[in-house]
C-alpha cells in the first residue's frame, strides 16, 4: 500500500477519510454519505482504493474532487474571526462565567448556569441532525446584546430556537406568559417572535421560532400560542422529520449567509 495511510476525521458535521502519503500529504479522501473517493493523483487510484477497503462497505464512485458551490466558495472566504459555525452550544454564556464566576454555588445558585445546561442540552439535540441534511447554529449575537439561542436550517426550512431552563418545574403556556412554578409569569414569547423576525429580517426568509422547555416536571399550553411551536427538550429531534421546503442547496446557501457574523451587523 506504498505505506499509506488512512485518518479518519470530522468536517462540517460528515465524516471522511483521508488517505495521506507518509509525509502528511493528502491523496484522496472518502466522503461515508455520499460514498465518493476523491482522488487528487489519478495514478494513485489503485493504492488509493486498496488503502480505503477494510474501509468501505458498498460500492463507490471515484473521480477528482467535486467543483465547490457558491456557498462552499464563501465559506471558504470568510474570515475565521467572522465564522460563527464554531461556537459552542451556550458560547456567550460560557464567555460570561468564564469572565465572572459569580459566587460560590453553596451560597447562591446562579441562574447563567442554568441557562447554560438547557442550551447544551439543546444544542447537542440539533447537533445530531447535522447528518439529516440540518445545519445548526449557536449563540448568535444581535446589536444591543441580545443574540438567538440556536438557528437550525435545513429541509423543514429555518427555525429560531430558544432553550428554558425549566428543571423540575410545572411550566403553563398562555400566549404571550410561561410561567414556571410559583414564579410570576413573563412574556416570554415576544421574545422568542422577535429574535426569529429578526433573523427572517437578516436572511431575506422566514425563520420559524421554536421554544424548548428543558427539564419540566410538567406542562400545560390550554391553547397553542400564535406561532411558537413549543416543545419539550426529548421532542427537539421532531424537527429533524420536516421537510419539502428547502432544497440541499437553498440549505447550503442559507447555512453560509448565517454563519457569517456580518449578516446580523445590521439589524
Amino acid at each position: 500500500m506504498d505505506g499509506l495511510r488512512v485518518i479518519p476525521t470530522w468536517r462540517h458535521g460528515r465524516e471522511r477519510l483521508y488517505v495521506c502519503l507518509p509525509d502528511g500529504g493528502n491523496l484522496a479522501w472518502y466522503d461515508r454519505e455520499t460514498a465518493r473517493v476523491s482522488l487528487l493523483a489519478d495514478d494513485r487510484e489503485e493504492a488509493v482504493l486498496e488503502a480505503l477497503g477494510p474501509f468501505l462497505t458498498g460500492p463507490v464512485s471515484v473521480g477528482p474532487p467535486p467543483v465547490p458551490t457558491p456557498a462552499e466558495l464563501a465559506r471558504l472566504s470568510l474570515h475565521p474571526d467572522d465564522d460563527l459555525a464554531p461556537n459552542r452550544p451556550g458560547e456567550a454564556l460560557l464567555i460570561a462565567l468564564d469572565r465572572d464566576p459569580g459566587p460560590p454555588r453553596l451560597l447562591r445558585p446562579d441562574p447563567r448556569r442554568g441557562a447554560l445546561a438547557a442550551e447544551r442540552t439543546v444544542g447537542e439535540a440539533l447537533d445530531r441532525m447535522d447528518g439529516a441534511g440540518w445545519h445548526a447554529l449557536h449563540s448568535i449575537p444581535l446589536p444591543g446584546g441580545d443574540r438567538v439561542h440556536h438557528l437550525l436550517i435545513g429541509p423543514g426550512g429555518l427555525y429560531a430556537v430558544h432553550a428554558l431552563y425549566t428543571r423540575g418545574q410545572r411550566v403553563t403556556v398562555a400566549d404571550p406568559q410561561v410561567k414556571l412554578g410559583r414564579h410570576e409569569p413573563r412574556p416570554l414569547l415576544r421574545r422568542v417572535r422577535a429574535d426569529a423576525g429578526r433573523a427572517s429580517y437578516a436572511l431575506t426568509a422566514e425563520v420559524h421560532p421554536v421554544l424548548v422547555l428543558v427539564g419540566a416536571s410538567d406542562v400545560t399550553v390550554p391553547v397553542p400560542p400564535r406561532e411558537v411551536r413549543v416543545l419539550a427538550d426529548g421532542e427537539v429531534d421532531s424537527l429533524s422529520r420536516l421537510g419539502g421546503v428547502l432544497k440541499p442547496a437553498d440549505v447550503e446557501a442559507l447555512h453560509a449567509m448565517a454563519r457569517d457574523r456580518n449578516t446580523w451587523a445590521g439589524l
